[in-house]
């Protein structure tokens, strides 16, 4: 019996399924699993193991990928055991200084995408654009106008029927067209199958750290040809981080200080989530281990376990790369030269809330490295062992494990990937990322929409006795639990969502899994929509000061058209909201049709009505009126113009509500309440509780059938913001688009792409 949930299922169905030339399905999800096991199994024949040996070996990979302790990259479940035969995630190809490699690299390019897997370049030997090309008395155009050529190819080819490719482009820092570069995805139609990165120097962070001007080198004559302020460099940088997400930033030279062969050459670029640094032809299998399956007596971590799990998952990546159908011959030739592999972790947030521990505390951060330190340690005894009856990885001598007399089969053994669609198989949280939210509303093929309240808390919830209907409804309406009192302190501070965890604690978990990581570790640190370019800045410094090898940054809504639906409600990109360079917010006009509430409360200058409005992207105003004269009603005038102004620039009402109440005013606190007339502390008081009955009101208005009669005028009213939404929702079912690690993931139906 598979171990399998429902949605597990409809994402295999849907996504790695066998299908025949009519696009008919001819596997089962079992006969998938038995297909890889079966494949890669297959391989230990090659090394003299008997049949009896391999069908138990056979049973064992079967056993750990179906009990969902273990899951393979998407390529080896889609192609293992068929004539494709792909099993690579992860390719870096080189991009030469000529016409003739240039095209070559596309070429080989389509062929990676087409067999199922993402590609990464460095464009930084390319020349500068208006350098004379001697040979045709030309002028170069330089990297950028190339990208767009390898953005172009990737369009036109579908991987394998079944998902568009993927890229990374990176340019170092000091390359001469390092700011057309930096600036090439302000307009957001261009380049979109890729993700960008800054290969960044430690000559430049030093200059930056001192204020000084750094050199610009001419990729083909090596010599100096400009010099840059550093922090002017860098903080552009850090301001397209912060309108758009991209570009991320990539410590080449600390890559390249701790790689292990560095005699085999210079790493240039990564993958295209950027976790997995590799030669050029080199390529990397990855695969994760389920932290969540890795826990016993529900409260403490079973290393015996893991162990056995690291060992077994290190035997089967080293067999696929020999299972491997390669797309090049260099590319074969240069993966077995180094046989890499990448084992990393998924479930992570979900261990922590087993354990009772919060993501954002330093005690995650000392479960982090404990649990990586074990990994990378067992990983490399694995690999020890192999070795043993296999022999090294032919680029041995003269590595890092020579040195260290570390006999491996393996150059590198840990990635951490982000794992997407694999952990919608496995059933639990993405990579190391925390929960995105406690409740989803699913949007089904069929439009229905479906709620689905995260299982560890509602059994928690019935565990303590605070489980009801009405909070549970709650909890679905806002997708997290802060601020909710009827749940216990504890149970809120494990439960906490990205919206929850300040940037310094995403970079804090990444930089402790790095510590225990060969390659690089895939993380969004993700900030929320009011943070500031300063705020990136800062997460940009403390990652490569914490010895992280790269960082990705989203801010909450940088790019147009996000729709989060974490809750039963959708909360849309305000129309009208603008975000300028220099961070100043235009708020959106205020819509025609509002819906809301008037409530009357007792003040210190007399009773007090306050109005608040909604429509259906939010609270969108605050309106108050004395009954009387006197007191303060300029102020009070002031306080709700100034809320209402907040509201429509896309604070959120939590933030606006935590300001407000309970701020106290000596007029009122002598004044008594009369019948069912509300007791408050002060105006702002009075509004802030106005605004926390609304906020609960107009999501259930809005997620209702209310919202029928006025459907149509709303329609009218926001038809273009509805269609850039459809741009930016999933494609293939409507649903919700989480970003990760540079791409975007529909949870859905398992929809990814990157760029």
């Amino acid at each position: 019996m598979l171990d399998l949930s429902p949605n597990a299922i409809s994402v295999l169905e849907r996504r790695y399924l066998n299908r025949n030339e009519k696009g008919e399905i001819t596997e089962s999800v079992e006969d998938l699993f038995w297909r890889v096991a079966r494949a890669i199994a297959g391989v230990d024949q090659i090394y003299g193991a008997g049949a009896k040996e391999v069908a138990l070996l056979q049973e064992r990979f079967f056993h750990f990928m179906t009990s969902l302790d273990f899951i393979p990259n998407s390529p080896t479940l889609m192609n293992a055991g068929l004539p494709l035969g792909q099993l690579s995630a992860c390719f870096v190809l080189p991009i030469p200084d000529t016409m003739e490699g240039i095209f070559e690299s596309v070429k080989n390019t389509a062929l990676i995408h087409k067999s199922g897997g993402g590609t990464g370049f460095s464009f930084s030997r390319l020349r500068p654009k208006g350098s004379v090309v001697r040979s045709t008395g030309g002028v170069a155009s330089g990297p950028v106008s190339f990208m767009k050529v390898f953005n172009a190819a990737t369009e036109a080819v579908k991987q394998g029927g079944k998902r568009r490719g993927a890229n990374m482009g990176i340019l170092r820092v000091d390359h001469p067209d390092i700011l057309e570069f930096i600036k090439c995805k302000e307009d957001k139609a261009e380049l979109t199958n890729f993700n960008l990165s800054v290969g960044i120097t430690e000559e430049f962070m030093q200059a930056v750290e001192k204020g000084d001007k750094y050199r610009l080198l001419d990729p083909v004559t090596h010599q100096a040809v400009e010099e840059l302020e550093a922090r002017e460099v860098f903080h552009l940088i850090v301001e397209k981080a912060w309108e758009s997400g991209e570009p991320g930033i990539v410590f080449l030279d600390r890559i390249n200080k701790q790689s292990p062969v560095a005699h085999l050459g210079e790493i240039e670029s990564t993958n295209p989530c950027g976790e997995q640094p590799l030669l050029p032809y080199e390529s990397c299998n990855l695969g994760s281990i389920n932290l969540a399956r890795m826990v016993k007596n529900g409260k403490e971590i079973d290393y015996g376990k893991l162990r056995e799990t690291v060992h077994l998952a290190v035997h089967f990546l080293d067999n696929v790369i020999d299972a491997n159908n390669y797309p090049l011959p260099e590319i074969e030739a240069q993966t077995k030269k180094s046989r890499k592999i990448g084992l990393g972790v998924m479930g992570f947030a979900d261990l922590l809330i087993m354990l009772g521990i919060p993501y954002d505390s330093e005690e995650a951060v000392a479960v982090a490295e404990e649990v990586m330190s074990f990994i990378d340690k067992e990983s490399k005894e694995a690999s020890m062992d192999l070795a043993r009856t296999r022999g090294t990885f032919p680029g041995y001598r003269g590595s890092l494990w020579e040195e260290k007399n570390m006999p491996l089969r393996n150059a590198t053994t840990t990635t951490i990937a982000p794992t997407g669609t694999i952990s919608m198989i496995a059933g639990c949280s993405s990579g190391i990322e925390p929960l995105f939210a406690i409740a989803y509303t699913k949007v089904c093929l069929d439009n229905d929409r479906l709620t689905e309240v995260n299982p560890m808390f509602s059994a928690l919830a019935k565990e303590r006795g605070f489980y009801s209907e009405r909070l549970m409804k709650q909890v679905i309406n806002q997708g997290h639990v802060q601020g909710m009192k009827e749940i216990p302190d504890d149970v809120r501070r494990i439960f906490v969502t990205t919206r929850d965890i300040t940037p310094y604690w995403h970079v804090r978990i990444q930089a402790a899994f790095q510590k225990y990581t060969d390659n690089g570790v895939s993380k969004t640190v993700n900030f929320p929509a009011h943070a500031e370019p300063r705020d990136i800045e800062e997460s940009f410094f403390l990652a490569y000061k914490l010895g992280c090898k790269g960082i990705t940054v989203y801010r909450d809504g940088s790019r147009e058209g996000q729709v989060l639906n974490t809750g039963g409600l959708k909360q849309k990109k305000s129309p009208g909201l603008t975000l300028v360079a220099s961070g100043t917010i235009s708020p959106r006009r205020r819509p025609e049709i509002t819906r809301g509430m008037t409530e009357k409360a007792i003040a210190g200058c007399g009773n007090l009505y306050i109005t608040v409005n909604y429509d259906h992207s939010g609270i969108c105003e605050v309106f108050t009126n004395l009954g009387k004269g006197g007191g303060c009603p300029s102020q009070t005038e002031a306080t709700s113009r100034l809320v209402s102004l907040a509201l429509r620039s896309g604070i959120s009402v939590d933030a606006i509500i935590e300001q407000l109440k309970g701020i106290r005013c000596p007029s009122t606190l002598s004044k008594k309440s009369k019948g069912a007339d509300i007791r408050v502390l002060s105006c702002p008081d009075a509004i802030a509780r106005s605004l926390e009955k609304v906020m609960n009101i107009a999501v259930n208005d809005y997620n209702g059938h209310n919202l029928n009669e006025i459907a149509e005028e709303i329609e009218k009213l926001y038809i273009k913001k509805e269609e850039s939404e459809k741009r930016h929702t999933c494609p293939e079912c409507g649903g919700r688009l989480e970003h990760e690690g540079g791409c975007v993931l529909c949870r859905t139906c398992g929809y990814s792409k990157c760029g």
